[in-house]
């Protein structure tokens, strides 16, 4: 079955430089370890379908589109689950709110535990009992922020529901409430934390006082803290390290900024991306790539070497293409190749990383429709998963090629957790574990 026709020429692999919680066993973090949605490690199956190498699946704890993470013997997950009657947000519908929820519920805001062998909860602790301030988009989640962890910690961010570290037994170790977030047209929050070392990042981009703030992981105290000229973005931190300094760079509506992750000092900066911006950056040596669509479309990649002050329509800009760019999904970078959605429908590109040159464009991914979860790949394959529950499988190499495509009943927002022989998806009703099964 031939679902995807790419006529190119990919080149030799070039490593990329691993951040984060850095473990390549695991999957810490939303975008993997490598915060490139690449995991080195693992072996994922190809095919499934609801009655094929499904080694388990489990109602989900809750109400959620963050990502489930991966580490040791445990998934761990956030949700919110509301209950009571809908009433007005206390703080009333957002000015320009035209396709949102115009009514909020009580809402428990949850961390959970599960077992990877068998799906069994471990634990489930409810961190906070609130009415949200604000409404949200319609096919927004109150838990869309993906948990991050350092092996000894979770960390669990609900934006203006607040940021919880707790232990690997479901303690709560420390919290901090941040403020209420005002998002453009209450379309609600979505950024995820980084972490490096014992540092922890939040952005905080809104229609207000926009910020972003580093804590010690280890108390919650507060390291360094930055005012930010932005309106809203949904775009995570990435933290890249450059000639051995670990770098925060965020990507936003005025500028793509690069913050010195010990001191907070801003090191740099470019403009050139759009208005709501949701993908998150990628990186590997000396690189950064970002990328944005909805008034106008952008994506580029920046030179790290001499990098300082702003970098707008300078020579540190190594490439800039302007069509068919992603909004929701955020990048894949592969072996040297980022790959990304033309906005958020099952079109592709592939470009060199370091020149930007077409791999491919515009390919149509066949069976394949609107997708909000970012790519992910490993063992050579990529993996694409659309909302209405179809996964298309297809080899990364130098002539691409469908290896299937896979269905499950379910809708899919949260990006897929790929760790050794297992595909970790979270839908909407239930949590899978995805493994061949094992040959007697």
């Amino acid at each position: 079955m031939r679902l995807l026709s790419l006529l190119a020429l990919f080149p030799a692999g070039m490593a990329a430089l691993a951040q984060g919680p850095r473990d390549q066993r695991y999957w810490g973090q939303w975008r993997g370890p490598l915060d490139t949605g690449v995991a080195t490690r693992a072996t994922p199956p190809m095919e499934w379908s609801e009655t094929r190498n499904i080694r388990w699946k489990v109602p989900g704890p809750g109400p959620g589109h963050s990502s489930p993470i991966v580490w040791n013997n445990r998934i761990y997950l956030t949700a919110a689950i509301p209950y009571g009657d809908p009433v007005d947000p206390p703080a009333g519908v957002r000015p320009g709110a035209h396709d949102n929820i115009l009514k909020v519920r009580q809402t428990r805001f949850v961390v959970s535990a599960v077992d990877r062998a068998t799906g069994q909860e471990v634990w489930n602790k409810i961190v906070r009992n609130s009415l949200p301030h604000e409404s949200r988009h319609d096919t927004g989640s109150y838990a869309s922020a993906s948990p991050i962890t350092d092996g000894e910690r979770i960390f669990a961010f609900f934006g203006s529901n607040g940021l919880f570290a707790l232990d690997l037994r479901g303690n709560v170790l420390w919290e901090k409430d941040l403020g209420d977030m005002h998002t453009k047209h209450g379309h609600g929050e979505g950024a995820s934390p980084a972490l490096y070392d014992n540092t922890l990042v939040v952005n905080w981009d809104h229609e207000g006082p926009s910020f972003i703030v580093a804590l010690d992981a280890r108390t919650g105290q507060q390291l360094w803290r930055r005012t930010r000229d932005e309106p809203t973005s949904w775009s995570s931190p990435h933290i890249v390290i450059h000639k051995g300094h670990p770098q925060v760079v965020v990507s936003a509506a005025n500028r793509i900024r690069s913050y010195s992750l010990a001191t907070g000092k801003l090191l740099w900066e470019c403009g050139g991306l759009s208005h709501n911006v949701v993908a998150g950056p990628v990186s590997q040596e000396g690189l950064v790539i970002c990328g944005s669509s909805y008034e106008k479309q952008a994506i580029l990649g920046i030179t790290l070497e001499g990098a300082s002050g702003d970098l707008t329509g300078g020579d540190r800009v190594a490439w800039i293409k302007r069509r068919d760019t992603p909004y929701v999904p955020s990048l894949l970078l592969y072996d040297g190749l980022v790959y990304y959605h033309r906005h958020y429908q099952g079109i592709l590109t592939c470009r060199q990383a370091t020149t930007g040159e077409p791999l491919y464009e515009r390919a149509r991914l066949a069976g394949i429709g609107n997708v909000y979860a970012s790519p992910v790949a490993a063992a050579g394959r990529i993996y694409i998963t659309s909302r209405d529950g179809q996964t298309l499988v297809f080899t990364s190499g130098e002539k691409p090629e469908a290896l299937s495509l896979n269905s499950l009943d379910d809708r899919f927002n949260a990006s897929a957790a790929l760790v050794e022989d297992t595909l970790i998806m979270r839908g909407s009703k239930f949590l899978y574990c995805i493994a061949e099964k094992k040959k007697q």
